[in-house]
């Protein structure tokens, strides 16, 4: 039988514990995926791309010309040509000596001479070099996720791959856990990682240290970090590794855990609590900033606005704070305790740092979007 997990008699401050998590995480090196696989991941750094298309494309189906030797054409006084103009398809290169393309039937083929019908100036229904991609666009801004625009830029430039950061992510649900695994699983993808997904045998120590791979860039284990009878997860890190901080002044999430697993290199662990609230407060807030620094993320977008409602919050406690957007300010919706409901329907959220007792009411507050 397990013996009875325990916190310690004071808890780790929170900025203290993100410190010593963060403090020896540096960037994954890029690697180069299929277009396909690269989206949603975070870009790295590119080669400029060439201009596209790279000379003047007809951009209608038509007759190519030259504007200038159209002037004065129209359907009452047809400008005849000694020679039939050459017919494009949208795409196809310009010929050298044209600058305009005239519709089908702007042009008159039915008497002894081709005839044109109307005028043109030059650029007319042609796309010029470089019109959709100029020379030296960038990609995909480095630090920033590959989005469905950035492929189309890929694909038109002809690249067939692009280069990312793409940190291995091992998550080790716990039995029980599942719902909980699931929701920091599909967090863990959306945010670019791979995602490689494990479950302990069992609750036991034994059973949980053997799924405690540590080849990979992050170990997040979900469940079994209280003090729960059956808890189990502190005790297996501590014979795989060493622990920096169990029991951390953050609300919710107090029993979560950080630390290093593996003898190559030290693999950060982070232990999250089985229950959803606590271990999504726990990812935003400890395990989303060690996946940023993997993956050379940009700093997370903010919006500032002013609180509708009093925060109140308990000093030595990190407190999370899920908020609504409502006509021009923040709403706040939950502290502490927060109802799954309230975490879907929630636009954002922010940290009340352990040395504060709250926002006033009207207090412009830094909030952190969960709608990005």
């Amino acid at each position: 039988m397990n013996s009875i997990q325990r916190l310690p008699a004071s808890l780790t401050p929170f900025d203290v514990a993100l410190a010593v998590l963060l403090r020896d995480l540096v960037a994954v090196a890029p690697v180069e995926l299929p277009l396909r696989q690269a989206l949603g991941c975070i870009a790295a750094e590119m080669p400029p791309a060439s201009a596209y298309p790279p000379h003047d494309v007809a951009a209608v189906d038509g007759w190519a010309l030259r504007a200038r030797d159209l002037v004065g054409a129209s359907s009452y006084t047809p400008l005849p040509l000694a020679v039939s103009p050459l017919w494009v398809e949208a795409g196809d290169k310009i010929p050298g000596n044209c600058d305009c393309v005239l519709d089908a039937d702007s042009v008159d083929h039915t008497g002894p001479l081709v005839q044109v019908l109307a005028e043109a100036i030059p650029g007319q229904g042609v796309r010029r070099a470089g019109g959709d991609i100029g020379a030296g666009t960038q990609l995909a801004e480095a630090g920033r996720q590959v989005l469905p625009g950035d492929l189309l830029i890929a694909r038109a430039a002809g690249f067939e791959k692009i280069a990312v950061r793409r940190p291995c992510l091992r998550i080790v649900n716990i039995p029980g856990g599942t719902i909980t695994a699931n929701l920091i699983t599909d967090g863990a993808r959306g945010r670019g990682a791979e995602v490689i997904f494990a479950e302990a045998a069992s609750r036991d120590a034994a059973s949980i240290a053997e799924a405690l791979d540590p080849d990979c860039d992050l170990l997040i284990t979900v469940g079994g970090s209280g003090v729960g009878r059956t808890d189990a997860t502190i005790a297996s890190l501590a014979k795989c590794g060493e622990i920096s901080a169990h029991g951390i002044a953050l609300q919710p999430g107090r029993t979560a855990a950080v630390g290093k697993v593996g003898e190559v290199g030290k693999t950060p662990i982070i232990a999250l609590p089985g229950a959803p609230d606590q271990a999504w407060a726990v990812w935003w807030t400890l395990a989303v900033p060690a996946l940023d620094r993997l993956t050379g993320r940009r700093p997370r977008r903010t919006v500032t606005l002013p609180l509708a409602r009093k925060i109140a919050s308990h000093v030595g406690l990190a407190e999370i704070v899920l908020l609504e957007r409502k006509d021009s300010g923040w709403m706040p919706l939950a502290t502490g305790d927060l109802p799954l409901e309230t975490i879907a329907r929630a636009d954002a959220w922010l940290l009340v740092p352990g040395g504060s007792e709250g926002f006033a009411a009207g207090a412009q507050v830094d909030a952190y979007m969960l709608r990005e």
